[in-house]
Order: structure tokens, then C-alpha cells, then sequence
């Protein structure tokens, strides 16, 4: 019995799962990678951390951003996860 690509192409639902958590994530890196590029977190005065400061900023903006996915985001991940089940292959 022969099956068409359409039929190859479409995840189980445990591939949709993961799937659905990898896009989430790349958005939320994204995100997060778009609000270090606007100061968030970044030291405001003279007393500030320093370096240990701006290595946790990225932790707070990281989960700034996943937050945002979780709460909608911009919908890059909806884009993303599509884009991931129709390639069908490769490893999620």
C-alpha cells in the first residue's frame, strides 16, 4: 500500500507536542534576544552589579520572554511549529 507525502507529513501528537515546545522556545529566545537589544536590564546608575548584574539580566529577560510565548507572544511559534510539520523530517 502506498501512502502519500501528505500522509507522511502530518506529526503524531506526540511529535505535535514537541514540536509546539521547540517553536515556543525559539520564539521565546528571540524575544528574549530582542529585549536585550532594547536595555532591559541593563544597569541604570553607577551602583550597579556588574558583570554577575548582566549575566543574571539575561536570566530575567529569558524568562521575561518565555513568558510572553506562554501568554501569546507574537505568534512566531504558531508560524514556526506549521513550518516544522510540513518539512516532515529531521529531528525535533
Amino acid at each position: 500500500m502506498l501512502t502519500s507525502p501528505l500522509t507522511l507529513a502530518q506529526p503524531t501528537p506526540d511529535r505535535r507536542e514537541v514540536l509546539m515546545e521547540k517553536a515556543q522556545e525559539l520564539e521565546a529566545t528571540f524575544l528574549a534576544e530582542m529585549l536585550a537589544h532594547t536595555g532591559l536590564g541593563e544597569t541604570q546608575s553607577a551602583f550597579g552589579g556588574g558583570a554577575g548584574e548582566e549575566q543574571f539580566a539575561s536570566f530575567l529577560r529569558q524568562e521575561q520572554a518565555r513568558l510572553m510565548v506562554e501568554k501569546g507572544g507574537l505568534g512566531l511559534a504558531e508560524l514556526i511549529f506549521r513550518s516544522m510539520s510540513e518539512a516532515g523530517h529531521g529531528a525535533a
